[in-house]
């Protein structure tokens, strides 16, 4: 392998060009992004800090946070899970923490770290990082990785390949409710609510938010997730259910809360939002992350119809494919 081009200098793009190049030195590296800043999602997760991945060590547990892909993931979680990461990045001497719900984050509490291990990794390893770069077809190289997430340009690029792409709608996002009377509450939260939707399929549990336009909190956000598509059938309008459980705040006590809340709309949370939707993950071999339709061509990262719940998920499958595509090329 003499040539790799690397499309998308995001997470998965970065991670899949530094596996190539550990296993091929001397192979010609480029990553192609049509932007002026790399890695820009990873500045703003974790509002700043970056959620590097989640302490869940079972591959079958870790599959249960996927609502896209979970049995796809199993044997890719097998070969680089949070394990594989978190020694990853303590050998190029970024430590991780975990946090009492099990995300992880750099001990410095800055992405920024994150971001220089990356950018000083590639500028070590001769990786040629070209920024503002327009591709309009896939490039001639022994091997292709498309890592540009959720952007139409990389969804297009797969199309003219062969590939299906199974419609993109948002995921991770918080719920509009005008018509709550407890937007006078915003930033009171309860802490061990149950939350589902009216004809859904799922509930989940936990602290739940209450904004000046609705609701938040992990239970929220991971229920937009698992219920993206039934969401977007009902074009964001939908009844919300919540058992507040038993230990309220005062003001949220005295505001005596109803259980039922008219959801009209949806809210994306602090920029980190998350594609449902992508390449069709049967057109995919998850042993080398290659195309069953174009062989040459690899997908790392949010690109697939893969995607996680808030928690450091997202992050972990971008290196897990990144990290195998890298080194099946």
């Amino acid at each position: 392998m003499e040539k790799c081009i690397i499309i998308g200098a995001g997470a998965a793009g970065c991670f899949a060009a530094l596996a190539c190049a550990e296993k091929y030195p001397n192979a010609k590296i480029e990553i192609l992004e049509k932007t002026q800043q790399p890695l820009a999602k990873v500045r703003i997760s974790g509002g700043g800090r970056c959620n590097v991945t989640h302490a869940c060590f079972d591959p079958e547990a870790l599959c249960n946070h996927y609502p896209r892909g979970n049995k796809e993931l199993l044997g890719p979680f097998h070969r680089f899970g949070p394990t594989d990461t978190i020694e990853w990045f303590k050998k190029r001497g970024v430590e991780l923490k975990m946090e009492r719900d099990g995300r992880m984050f750099p001990i410095t509490d800055r992405s920024e770290t994150i971001i220089n291990c990356f950018l000083d990794e590639i500028k070590k390893r001769g990786i040629e990082l070209k920024l503002g770069e327009k591709i309009d077809c896939i490039p001639d190289a022994d091997a292709v990785i498309l890592a540009t997430g959720s952007s139409r340009q990389g969804y297009e690029l797969a199309k003219e390949a062969g590939h299906t792409i199974v419609t993109p709608v948002p995921s991770l996002f918080s719920f509009n409710v005008p018509s709550s009377p407890l937007l006078h509450l915003s930033g009171v939260a309860a802490p061990d609510a149950t939350v589902w939707l009216e004809g859904g399929s799922r509930k989940e549990r936990g602290p739940v938010l209450i904004t000046h336009w609705g609701f938040s909190g992990p239970p929220i956000l991971k229920l937009s997730a698992w219920e993206a598509r039934f969401l977007q059938e009902k074009e964001y309008r939908a009844t919300c259910l919540i058992e507040w459980g038993e230990e309220l705040p005062k003001r949220l006590r005295r505001a005596k809360p109803e259980s039922r809340f008219q959801i009209e709309g949806k809210t994306t949370y602090k920029k980190e939002f998350v594609t449902c939707g992508g390449i069709e993950l049967k057109e995919v071999n998850f042993k080398t992350m290659e195309s069953r339709i174009r062989p040459g061509l690899f997908f790392a990262g949010e690109i697939l119809n893969i995607d996680g719940v808030t928690g450091g998920f997202n992050f972990q499958n971008a290196w897990t494919t990144g990290w195998i595509a890298g080194n099946s090329v």
